[in-house]
């Protein structure tokens, strides 16, 4: 991810609606009532060739004409853990004294383009000059609603964010593993780091949420660069404490998107919560490599203090991570330190492994002949032609068939299974696409 832009305005300036707009979804409600938004919302952009995601605030400013200590207080986390701020204005009722407060707050901090909404008709443009008198360069008429000046503002937007490449990636050290650990609050996400780093570099403390920002901290194993990212905790946001926790949250998941691999921290005593699945969910979907780390392992007794029995919950409750491995760690007393480490680097070897096409066309073949196809209701069965790999990082496959429509979820997982009998892909993700195609003649 490039970075993240907080939608920010007074309430009915159309937030919700312009966020539903940037990220192509419908998942902010929109009414004409102020406030109707009451949770944070955020969602990904693809524009320009970056990536970034993007925070509906809406439901922040409490009042049309007083800008109270706790909107301010919302506004600065949004602003200090965004890239770039979109200020909202209703192109219709023109500046207020509420736009007038917020903007003199937004000056002195990250830059700033305001777009001026509900300008429906282009003969009402002249209207947003009246923004300029706010003291920002960047003033743009749009319309939410009928889609009216986006693409010249997700043009302004992404002048403003980072390059990805640049900001986020070592390009004069190639063999760097950039590795995030991740977790919901207080399963020892900063104490884990610093036994790694043998540094106190991350405050450690009992109170979750102690963490708030990522931390980046390079160092070498053995001769293997590291850039290791230790996060804030996520927590369900109906849980959020403060806007605080809100934007760190979002800040996590763009630290996860940056990552090689992923280090899921769970608390060995409490291990597959909701909010361990969404963090492995997200994890998947971005295809890093993943480990499943059983911290606290020193503090589990009793019947619970039996490894095979907590595996075996954790492939029960989250079948979809059967390719990850597990390990039990402490990272009060050290233990399983080490394993982390060489599980880490066999994971990355693992991400960057191929299979021969004639190999993989074979065995698949092989293996295929055996199985019942899937099929529509007229009789008509999936036929697979061939398939390559055509990526790693990781591994992806493309598959050429009759009828792509008629493979299923059911039928993809079984393919995924057999691939990884070819290969040994534990710890990383795999893709894979169907594509048609005419049987040659």
């Amino acid at each position: 991810m490039a970075g993240i832009v907080a939608i920010i305005g007074r309430p009915n300036a159309g937030k919700s609606s312009l966020f539903n707009r940037l990220t192509g979804t419908r998942e902010a409600i929109v009414d004409n009532m102020p406030g109707v938004t009451r949770d944070r919302l955020y969602g990904e952009v693809e524009y320009g060739g970056k990536n970034f995601y993007v925070i509906d605030t809406g439901g922040i400013f409490g009042e049309d004409t007083a800008f109270s200590s706790g909107i301010k207080f919302h506004v600065d986390e949004a602003v200090k853990e965004c890239d770039l701020v979109i200020f909202l204005i209703d192109g219709k009722d023109g500046v207020t004294n509420s736009d007038e407060e917020i903007a003199n707050f937004l000056r002195r901090n990250k830059p700033v383009i305001i777009a001026v909404n509900k300008l429906d008709d282009p003969k009402h443009d002249d209207l947003a000059n009246d923004a300029y008198v706010l003291g920002f360069e960047n003033v743009i008429p749009i319309s939410a609603l009928h889609k009216r000046g986006i693409n010249e503002l997700l043009n302004a937007v992404i002048k403003f964010l980072p390059d990805d490449e640049q900001d986020f990636s070592d390009d004069e050290n190639k063999n760097e593993i950039k590795l995030v650990i991740a977790g919901k609050p207080n399963v020892g996400k900063s104490s884990l780091l610093n036994k790694i780093t043998n540094s106190e570099r991350s405050l450690v403390s009992p109170i979750a949420g102690t963490t708030r920002d990522p931390v980046d901290m390079p160092i070498n194993i053995d001769g293997q660069d590291f850039r290791i990212i230790d996060t804030a905790g996520l927590r369900r946001r109906a849980k959020f404490d403060g806007d605080l926790e809100y934007y760190s949250f979002v800040r996590t998941l763009a630290a996860v998107d940056r990552s090689d691999i992923a280090l899921l921290l769970m608390d060995a005593q409490e291990p597959c919560t909701d909010q361990d699945k969404k963090i492995a969910a997200h994890v998947v979907q971005k295809g890093k490599g993943l480990i499943l780390v059983l911290n606290k392992w020193d503090l589990v007794t009793g019947e619970n203090a039996k490894a095979d029995k907590l595996v075996k919950k954790i492939k029960d409750d989250m079948p979809f991570l059967n390719f990850a491995p597990v390990i039990f760690a402490s990272a009060l007393n050290g233990r399983g330190i080490t394993k982390i480490i060489q599980t880490v680097l066999t994971v990355n070897e693992n991400r960057q492994k191929r299979i021969a096409t004639n190999v993989l066309n074979r065995l698949m073949r092989d293996v295929l002949a055996f199985d019942r196809l899937p099929s529509d209701k007229k009789g008509r069965a999936l036929k697979v032609y061939y398939c390559s790999q055509a990526d790693t990082e990781p591994p992806t496959f493309i598959f050429f068939v009759n009828k792509p429509e008629l493979v299923n979820t059911s039928f993809e997982n079984h393919v995924k299974n057999k691939i990884r009998e070819l290969e040994d892909f534990t710890g990383s993700p795999i893709r894979t696409f169907w594509r048609g195609k005419e049987k040659d003649k």
